[in-house]
C-alpha cells in the first residue's frame, strides 16, 4: 500500500527518522524504504530528498538495490536541472562497499557526459573521478564500455577526453601498472574498430601517458597500433582525399616514438611504394582548383620525418631517384640572360617548405648511397646550379625576414604573422647548410639539422595531445625593388660553361621596409579536417549492463 501513495516531503522526514534512529537495525525497515522510493514520482521537493535518502541508505536494503539504482537513474534524467546535479553527485555513495555495481554506475555517468550544461557536465566528471579512487579498474569497465558500443560520437569522445585528462591528473595512485595494463588492454580493442580520424588520435593521446607505454617496448606497441591502423597491405586512392587525411593523421601519432630502437621502415616502404607516386595525382588536383597543398606539404613532412629512422631499405637506389626527381621539381634552372634580372626584380615564387622536406629527405638516403652524385658528372653540374641558384633566392629572402623582424619586441614576437616570418627563417637556414653539404667536393652528407616544424623544446618528444603543431607552407614571391647593393654570393660556382650563366644571377636585388607584405607570407593551414557527428540532443537512452 505504501507504493500507490507517494510519499510527501514531511513523510520522507519521518520515515528518514524512523529508519536513522534505528541504527545497527536500520535493515529491519524494509517497509520504510520502500516508501522512500515512492517519493521519485513527487514533486521537486520530494523528488530531491529521495535521491538524498536512497544514497543514505541504500547499503542496508540490497533487497531493494535494483528498484533503488533505476530510482536514482530515473532522477539522473529528471526535467529539473537541481534535481540531475543532486542524483548525479549521489550515484557514487552508492559504490562504497559495493564496487561490484561500480561498472554499471560508471556507464551511466559515462552516458551523461552528453550534457551542454557546463556545471553538469562538471559535476558528472567529479563522480566519476570518486569513482576511479574508489575502484579504478571497475569505472573503466563502465568507461570503455561506452567508448567501444555507443553510438553517440559525442560521448565516446568525451569518455575519451575524460580519461586523457585524468591519467594525468590522479597520476600513479589511482593508476597503477594493472589499471594501465587494463586501459591499454581495452584501448587496442577500441582501434580495432572503425574508430574516427579524431577517436583514434584521443585514444593515442592517452596511451601516450602511460608509463607502461614510456618505454622502448611501450614505444614499439604504440608504433605497431599505427600500422595496423595505416595497414600497409591496403592500396592508397589518392582520389579518396578523406582516406589520404586519415592516412596522415594516424602516421603522425608514430612519428614521436621511432629512433635507432623502434625502426619506421614499413613506414617508408609504404610511403614510397603508395604515397609518392600518389603525389602527382594530388598536385593535378591543385592545378584543376582543388585545395591539396597543405595535404601534399603534410605528406612530405611525415616522409622527411620517416626517413632518418629507417634503417635498411630495399632498393635504397630507386627510392633516391624518385626523391631527387621530386625535388628538381621545386627546384628549378635560374633563367638566362637578362630574363634572370627581370625575374628576381619582377617576383621568384619558390616552394621553401616543399624543398625543406625533400632535400632533407634527399639528404638523408643519399648518404647511404654517396656514388648517385659523383658517378654522374652531368647530374652533379645541374644539380649544383640548381642548388646556387636556390641559395642565392633563400640568401635574399632570409635578408628580407630579418629586416622585417629587427627590432620587435618579445610580445611583438609572438603574433601569428611574426612567428611564421620566424619559422621561415628556420626553414630557409636549414635548407642553406643543406645547400653547403651537398657542395663539399665531393658532396657531403654530415650535416644536421632540426626540421623548422618541430618545436625545439619538443625534439625527441612525443607530442601533446596526438597533435604536433605544423607550420604553414613558407614560400617567396617577391616583386620588391632592384637593390644598389648586391649581397655575396654564398657559393662559388665550378668553373666551366655553367658557371658563366649561372654566375649572371645575384641573390642580392630584394629589398624590403620590414613589414612582410610580400606574397612570400600567405599560407593555409596543414591540418586535415576533423570528423565528428553534431550533438543528437541533452539526453540519450541508458544502456546499462
Amino acid at each position: 500500500h505504501f507504493h500507490a501513495i507517494m510519499a510527501t516531503v514531511d513523510r520522507l522526514y519521518a520515515l528518514y527518522n524512523t529508519i536513522a534512529d534505528a541504527k545497527d537495525k536500520a535493515g529491519e525497515h524494509k517497509a520504510e524504504f520502500a516508501e522512500i522510493l515512492t517519493g521519485v514520482k513527487g514533486g521537486t521537493g520530494e523528488r530531491r530528498l529521495t535521491s538524498q535518502f536512497i544514497a543514505r541508505f541504500f547499503q542496508h536494503f540490497p533487497a531493494h538495490q535494483e528498484q533503488a539504482l533505476n530510482a536514482l537513474f530515473d532522477l539522473c534524467e529528471d526535467d529539473e536541472v537541481t534535481i540531475r546535479k543532486q542524483a548525479i553527485k549521489d550515484l557514487p555513495t552508492l559504490c562504497r562497499g559495493r564496487t561490484e555495481l561500480v561498472p554499471k554506475v560508471a556507464d551511466i555517468l559515462a552516458q551523461l557526459l552528453q550534457m551542454e550544461d557546463q556545471v553538469e557536465l562538471a559535476a558528472v566528471q567529479n563522480s566519476l573521478v570518486s569513482l576511479l579512487k574508489t575502484d579504478p579498474k571497475g569505472t573503466l569497465t563502465g568507461l570503455f564500455y561506452q567508448i567501444e558500443h555507443s553510438e553517440d560520437e559525442l560521448v565516446r569522445e568525451r569518455c575519451i577526453r575524460f580519461l586523457h585528462t585524468k591519467i594525468k591528473s590522479l597520476g600513479s595512485q589511482v593508476f597503477t601498472s594493472d589499471v594501465e595494463t587494463l586501459i591499454l588492454t581495452e584501448a587496442k580493442k577500441v582501434l580495432q574498430v572503425d574508430s574516427s580520424e579524431e577517436e583514434f588520435t584521443l585514444v593515442m593521446g592517452i596511451l601516450r601517458e602511460l608509463k607502461t607505454c614510456q618505454t622502448v617496448k611501450g614505444y614499439q606497441q604504440l608504433v605497431d597500433l599505427v600500422a595496423e591502423q595505416v595497414d600497409f597491405t591496403r592500396p592508397l586512392d589518392p582520389s579518396d582525399v578523406e582516406s589520404v587525411h586519415r592516412l596522415t593523421s594516424c602516421t603522425k601519432q608514430a612519428l614521436p616514438y621511432f629512433s635507432s630502437q623502434v625502426r619506421s621502415t614499413q613506414f617508408v616502404e609504404y610511403m614510397w611504394r603508395e604515397v609518392v607516386p600518389a603525389l602527382d595525382h594530388l598536385e593535378a588536383a591543385v592545378s584543376d582548383g582543388g585545395n591539396n597543398a597543405a595535404l601534399i606539404l603534410d605528406l612530405l613532412k611525415i616522409i622527411a620525418e620517416l626517413v632518418p629512422h629507417a634503417g635498411n631499405l630495399e632498393d635504397i637506389g630507386g627510392k633516391i631517384v624518385t626523391i631527387f626527381d621530386k625535388l628538381l621539381e621545386v627546384m628549378p634552372l635560374p633563367p638566362e640572360g637578362d630574363a634572370a634580372t627581370e625575374a628576381l626584380e619582377g617576383g621568384v615564387s619558390l616552394e621553401f617548405s616543399r624543398v625543406e622536406c625533400l632535400l632533407f629527405a634527399f639528404h638523408q638516403l643519399a648518404k647511404q648511397s654517396p656514388e648517385f652524385l659523383t658517378e654522374d658528372a652531368d647530374r652533379l653540374k645541374d644539380f649544383r646550379i640548381r642548388l646556387q641558384y636556390f641559395a642565392r633566392v633563400s640568401q635574399a629572402y632570409q635578408k628580407r625576414l630579418r629586416e622585417a623582424l629587427a627590432n620587435k619586441t618579445g610580445e611583438e614576437l609572438k603574433t601569428e604573422e611574426n612567428k611564421i616570418k620566424l619559422i621561415a627563417l628556420k626553414t630557409t637556414a636549414n635548407i642553406n647548410i643543406l645547400i653547403k653539404d651537398l657542395f663539399h667536393q665531393p658532396p657531403s652528407y654530415k650535416a644536421s639539422i632540426a626540421l623548422s616544424w618541430k618545436p625545439a623544446s619538443a625534439a625527441g618528444k612525443a607530442m601533446t595531445n596526438g597533435a604536433e603543431k605544423r607550420h604553414p607552407p613558407i614560400t617567396y614571391d617577391s616583386n620588391s625593388p632592384k637593390s644598389h647593393k648586391e649581397e655575396r654570393p654564398i657559393y662559388a660556382p665550378p668553373k666551366d660553361k655553367y658557371s658563366q650563366r649561372a654566375g649572371q644571377y645575384s641573390g642580392g636585388n630584394f629589398r624590403g621596409r620590414g613589414r612582410g607584405r610580400g606574397r612570400g607570407f600567405g599560407f593555409a593551414s596543414s591540418r586535415g579536417p576533423i570528423f565528428r557527428s553534431s550533438f543528437r540532443g541533452r539526453r540519450g537512452s541508458f544502456r546499462p549492463y
